[in-house]
């Protein structure tokens, strides 16, 4: 059974760094974000559900209304965990049927930036943390997402504390631009191997 690693940290941090870094070392990645998104637009269960909460209206010929989903979901915290309560349980299991498809693996990684607050944190073995101080973070995120300044802090807000974050992790990367990151990427799998 391979090692499942848990790839977490704040907006700009470099989480998707380190997962290209592992998957050029040929480690499978689980993208959650993206896969949330494929589930979303494809599982039965999560359609059956959404609708029941939203309205047929929310797939339009069969077609999710992404706007609909996202108003409704950023309305409110209370919204956004009844949206997460459907979701997140078939995320966990398309994990789980994913991570079979590589047992034969020695390490699979699932990247998430919500991997604690979505509970994704109890389907890995080991949690790393991709930590960069925040106004690096802030920096990256504006050039990336072309985003103001104040767009990236609310974001920020909205996630959860990366103090918080680090406490629960069982490895930190630090991704300041001035450690060199491959490095720790490597070590991190040495020291796993030796477990």
């Amino acid at each position: 059974m391979a090692i499942r690693i848990g790839i977490t940290g704040g907006i700009g941090s470099g989480k998707s760094v380190v997962s290209k870094i592992l998957s050029l070392l040929n480690i499978p990645i689980y993208l959650s974000d993206d896969e949330a998104k494929r589930l979303t637009a494809t599982d039965e269960t999560i359609r059956r559900e959404l609708t029941d909460l939203l309205g047929d209206e929310l797939y339009q010929g069969g077609i999710l209304n992404k706007q609909k989903l996202a108003n409704y979901l950023f309305a409110s915290a209370d919204n956004a965990e009844k949206i997460n309560a459907i979701i997140h349980p078939q995320v966990k299991q398309d994990f789980r049927r994913w991570c079979t498809r590589y047992s034969a693996s020695q390490f699979v990684a699932m990247e998430s930036a919500i991997l604690f607050e979505s509970g994704f944190d109890s389907e890995v073995d080991v949690v790393v943390m991709v930590y960069a101080p925040q106004e690096v973070r802030i920096q990256r995120a504006m050039m990336r997402d072309a985003a103001s300044r104040t767009q990236i802090e609310q974001r920020i807000k909205r996630q959860m504390d990366d103090e918080a974050k680090r406490s629960k992790a069982h490895y930190v990367l630090i991704n300041d631009d001035k450690t060199a990151l491959i490095p720790q990427v490597l070590q991190l799998l040495v020291s796993l191997s030796q477990k």
